[in-house]
């Protein structure tokens, strides 16, 4: 049997083990370690035992508990419904200024948490039912939700950056910093729009009335003290750590420890909230490192056989395709992929393929692992709220409130991937949109 038959061979049986309900890191795992046993013989069964090893050598997997913990922290500890309260009142004159309320404190909760799920669960249960019941249109306000909470995989610290930043060996320093101008630019594209859709019909999304806006400044004041607290944490973690005081696993804790101390300081700190955060950091941190640890076994089996290099000679010698056709191809494959499996899944499986052949590709830039790391989280999030499987929509619909149907969530996400797909065309168009601040960073750090 030929090695392009073994490596279908693999995947077709990955599929198989999904469909009928697996685990994603047990399919992989099991797929990995079977393949090594019949190609290698027993020598083989060491091959997980040195994937854990080499997993527990990467010094940068400490971050990932640490940001988890911050993220709940301040989301378990009310701070994100303070954040929210202060929205309510500081934009509530723009047109559609709950909805555009929202789009920001989900930048906020992104720069907190850095996964998507944190700041669906937010917007579905404090924001959605306050802009139902000031008469917002449901269709609009779903859409709101869940192209805001795509932010959480782009705005640092991203989790899904630092697991891509490890698979692909890149600096995740550098890949937090290129997901910045994307995601500012994908939130200032939401607002435009929501502003625009309010203004041609007011009656998607209706004015607060004025006396609930007008209050002293002093206590307006007082409410926007509620954003201070999070961004304060994090120009300070990342300072530290662009001024190059502090490592990126350092700078971590520091995010975590002062996460805790805000909690404290706001009188929500107590040992139910520290074992609630704790037990959901330890499940959602332990589910990280066991993806890692099934994507590396499986990586090992496909650099043995050399699918790498099938998949790169299929492409460009046989096919003839240009560079650019490739990263194409890539991009559909990951949408499709999305209607079944999660962000993270996606990338151990495809990472042992894609990645190599993006790194020997010719596409006239530099950093190209780094600017398709940003290719990567836009496209697997338009797969996690594109019908008919996304799974932010089923995650939605179980959040959301009894008056938005699944219909409207299907038919509110449309003009977001929308803004979501134009992103992606600019990045492929403009790659420096990514780039310069990483390469801004590289150059102050020397």
């Amino acid at each position: 049997m030929s090695y392009e038959m073994i490596a279908l061979l693999m995947f077709a049986t990955m599929a198989l083990l999904l469909v009928t309900g697996q685990r994603v890191f047990a399919a992989i795992g099991f797929v990995a370690a079977g393949a090594a046993l019949l190609l290698y013989g027993n020598g083989a069964a060491e091959l997980p035992y040195n994937q854990v090893f080499k997993l527990f050598n990467w010094y940068a997997m400490l971050t990932l508990p640490m940001f988890i913990y911050m993220g709940y922290i301040l989301a378990e500890s009310g701070i994100a419904e303070d954040l929210y309260k202060m929205m309510h009142v500081w934009f509530g004159r723009l047109p559609g200024g709950l909805a555009v309320g929202t789009i920001l404190v989900m930048v906020i909760i992104s720069a907190m948490n850095g996964l998507s799920v944190a700041g669906m669960a937010i917007g579905a249960t404090i924001a959605l039912p306050e802009m139902i019941r000031r008469g917002y249109d449901k269709v609009l306000i779903s859409g709101v939700v869940q192209g805001g909470s795509s932010l959480g995989i782009l705005i640092p610290p991203s989790v899904v950056l630092v697991l891509y930043g490890m698979i692909a060996r890149q600096p995740v320093s550098q890949l937090w910093f290129a997901g910045v101008i994307p995601g500012l630019m994908m939130a200032a594209m939401f607002i435009v729009y929501i502003m625009i859709r309010a203004k041609l019909n007011p009656k998607l999304a209706p004015p607060v009335p004025a006396e609930e806006l007008a209050m002293p400044f002093r206590e307006k004041l007082a409410l926007a003290k509620a954003g201070i607290i999070p961004f304060l944490i994090f120009f300070t973690m990342t300072g530290l750590f662009v001024g190059g005081v502090t490592s990126l696993v350092e700078s971590s804790a520091v995010g975590a420890t002062a996460a805790t101390l805000a909690a404290w300081a706001k009188g929500r700190f107590s040992w139910r909230l520290v074992r609630e955060t704790s037990m959901k950091t330890l499940a959602v941190s332990c589910m990280f490192m066991w993806l890692i640890l099934a994507a590396l076994a499986f990586g090992s089996v496909f650099d043995g056989l050399g699918a790498v290099k099938a998949i790169e000679s299929l492409f460009i010698t046989q096919w003839e395709l240009s560079p650019w056709m490739i990263i194409i191809m890539m991009q559909l494959s990951f949408i499709l992929l999305g209607m079944f499996l999660d962000d993270t899944a996606m990338l151990v499986i495809v990472a042992p393929l894609y990645i190599p052949l993006v790194a020997s590709l010719d596409l006239g830039f530099d950093n190209q692992l780094v600017w398709y790391g940003i290719l990567y989280t836009i496209t697997c999030q338009i797969a996690y709220i594109t019908p008919p499987f996304g799974y932010n929509l089923f995650l939605m619909r179980s959040l959301a409130p009894s008056e938005i149907s699944l219909g409207d969530i299907y038919r509110s996400i449309w003009p977001f991937v929308g803004m979501m797909m134009l992103t992606i065309v600019l990045l492929m168009i403009f790659p420096q949109i990514a780039l310069w601040l990483p390469e801004q960073l590289q150059s102050v750090r020397g």
